[in-house]
């Protein structure tokens, strides 16, 4: 629901391919809607590689570089220790969490 809060952790990296994407969806259609990007944190130990024209949704904490190619998205926020390359890539500030 838009109440939840989810947080994903690797030690590794992660490289999001050209097109993929990220949706968020109820999980029961009618009780409390989809999940909201504030409320989701994505903490990545290596660096971030979004292809071209991908869309990804959350918080990126990010230990090394973050690379967002052509015509990507995001609906969230980035944080890198080292360095965010954004190539006409959108980022839209998410919503913020209920309550907040």
């Amino acid at each position: 629901t838009a109440a939840d809060r989810f947080v994903s952790q690797t030690s590794g990296n992660v490289v999001v391919g050209a097109g993929a994407k990220m949706l968020l969806i109820p999980s029961d259609g009618a009780n409390g809607g989809a999940p909201i990007a504030a409320n989701i944190v994505w903490q990545i130990a290596g660096y971030l590689t979004v292809d071209a024209s991908a869309h990804l949704e959350g918080v990126f904490l990010i230990k090394n570089h973050a690379a967002f190619e052509a015509q990507s998205s995001l609906n969230g926020r980035i944080l890198a220790q080292t360095a965010a390359t954004l190539i006409k890539t959108t980022v839209i500030e998410p919503a913020a969490p209920s309550g907040a």
